[in-house]
């Protein structure tokens, strides 16, 4: 360790005397050969910092002489200043004009000139972008834009008209006239009516709702689907506002039914939908007129409106508390008689009710709330046992014969001599010997020829009613005799002033004559 130390000391002692000969100028010496490779780089450096410093002389040299070149060839030219600031100008002048103008291209359809827009590029975008919108609009996939009506050339226009893409595809669009674009009124999914006015639809259906609302109005809305869309729609459904009410407020062609329950008739469901009974027969072609069975569907109406607005009021109002009835069986009275004993007595209650009105007319209430004020009290009635005769009526009348209503009650006219022109009852259409049945039990109080009736049938019902059956080509019952509901009485022909083969079949209550239809089961 000492021995390193040592060999340090002496090579610090040996690189201070070689720095003290440098500074006396005097050229050290070594035998070390790392020592002699320093000396020798030492030696170049002064060499190297001359060659580098005449190098950048050099350059600097170069760069005068090019300048003075530039300077002589300028002093050659001797331009006048005002050739200078005209020179200046006509760039100035050039530049605006090429930020002001442009050479773009003008397209044109039908004669029809629909603007310039940057590029032909463009123009061919938006046909490529009408023909798709178009295909799927129309739902034609066929659909091409007439390339021999569209002209397009070159031209000088200023910047600030040129149409961009979507302005141009507008103008195009417009001018095929083949769709358009606006707010399109959507009722259940199907297009209806379209408008280029924003907010125009939405403020019409509410006009229409206004006309439904009233102080009581807890909700009002449409009952079908209504939404507004912004899209390209076909042509034919833009109109002006005033058309798209009229046709709000019109009907559709469309299907209503209605499945018969029991206890329907033909006239009744007829006189439900404002239908006359011929009415409901047409719109039902190949049902039976004289058979209804539940569960068969009519068709009711075949046109419907468009809009449906279903409006719900809250109402307060006193109802009236329907009584019980408590029975006491009777040995003496015959089944299904009954006599009331002690009348009964409605309750009252305060009743608060959703009551819904779709387009005006009532069609549900729902009770939200209700306060009895009164109860009521029960009728109590007796009730028959003993056992009714087959022949005693039953208060429900069943159709005479099978066949077609060829004549309704009323007025009419024949023109058959001696014809009556007010008709009391309904004429039953079918062929000759076709069997006629009592409608209800009752007693034979007529058998025999009677006028215009012919062969006529009359069963007094004992309970005011009477019913009649003319015109029979022959009569199975006599005077007198009791027959049960359904019990066959005469057959059909044409006696008497007839037009042919069929029963007249009447009711009469006290005396007067009623529309059968009206009371046929």
């Amino acid at each position: 360790m000492a021995r390193r130390a040592g060999s340090v000391a002496s090579v610090g002692r040996r690189a201070r005397d070689l720095a003290e000969e440098k500074r006396s100028n005097r050229f050290p010496e070594s035998e070390h050969g790392i020592v002699q490779l320093v000396l020798f780089v030492w030696g170049c450096l002064p060499a190297l910092g001359s060659a580098f410093r005449e190098r950048i002389l050099r350059r600097h040299k170069r760069s005068a002489r090019s300048g003075a070149r530039v300077r002589g060839r300028l002093e050659e030219l001797s331009l006048h200043p005002a050739a200078f600031l005209v020179g200046a100008m006509v760039i100035a002048a050039a530049a605006v004009a090429l930020s002001l103008y442009t050479v773009g291209t003008a397209v044109s359809y039908g004669g029809t000139e629909l603007g310039t827009v940057s590029g032909q590029r463009t123009v061919d975008q938006v046909v490529s972008a009408i023909e798709v919108t178009t295909r799927r609009t129309m739902d034609d996939r066929d659909y091409q834009v007439n390339r021999d009506q569209l002209t397009t050339g070159r031209k000088l226009v200023a910047r600030k008209d040129l149409v961009d893409r979507d302005e141009l595809q507008q103008r195009m669009t417009d001018a095929l006239g083949v769709i358009d674009y606006g707010y399109v009124l959507y009722v259940d999914g199907e297009p209806v009516a379209a408008t280029p006015f924003a907010g125009a639809l939405e403020e019409l259906l509410e006009q229409m709702k206004i006309g439904y609302v009233t102080e009581n109005t807890v909700e009002c809305y449409f009952a079908e689907d209504v939404e507004v869309r912004e899209e390209y729609v076909n042509r034919s459904y833009v109109m002006n506002l005033g058309y798209i009410a009229e046709k709000l407020n019109e009907t559709k062609s469309a299907e209503v039914t209605y499945t018969v329950a029991d206890g329907d008739t033909y006239y009744g469901i007829a006189d439900k939908y404002d239908l006359t009974l011929s009415e409901l027969l047409n719109m039902n072609p190949g049902y039976d007129a004289m058979s209804l069975h539940t569960g068969d569907v009519l068709t009711v109406s075949q046109a419907v409106p468009y809009l449906t607005v279903v409006d719900v009021e809250r109402q307060s109002y006193v109802q009236d508390v329907p009584y019980g009835l408590q029975y006491k069986d009777d040995p003496d009275m015959y089944k299904g008689d009954y006599e009331v004993v002690s009348a009964g007595t409605y309750g009252k209650a305060d009743i608060t009710a959703n009551v819904t009105y779709i387009n005006g007319e009532e069609t549900g209430r729902q009770v939200v709330a209700t306060a009895t004020l009164a109860q009521p009290v029960d009728e109590v009635r007796l009730r028959g046992t003993k056992e009714r005769p087959t022949w005693f009526p039953t208060g429900v009348f069943r159709w005479p014969c099978n066949g077609v209503v060829t004549s309704y009650f009323g007025g009419r006219y024949t023109g058959i001599y001696g014809a009556s022109t007010y008709h009391e009852g309904i004429d039953i259409g079918n062929g000759y010997g076709t069997p006629i049945y009592a409608s209800d039990g009752g007693t034979v109080s007529y058998t025999g020829w009677y006028g215009g009736y012919g062969y006529l049938v009359i069963i007094d019902h004992g309970n005011g009613y009477k019913t009649y059956y003319g015109h029979n080509s022959s009569i199975i019952v006599s005077e007198g005799e009791h027959v049960y509901q359904g019990q066959a009485i005469a057959y059909m022909g044409s006696t008497g002033i007839s037009s042919g083969n069929h029963c007249h079949f009447g009711i009469m209550i006290n005396g007067t004559f009623v529309n059968p239809l009206n009371y046929l089961a």
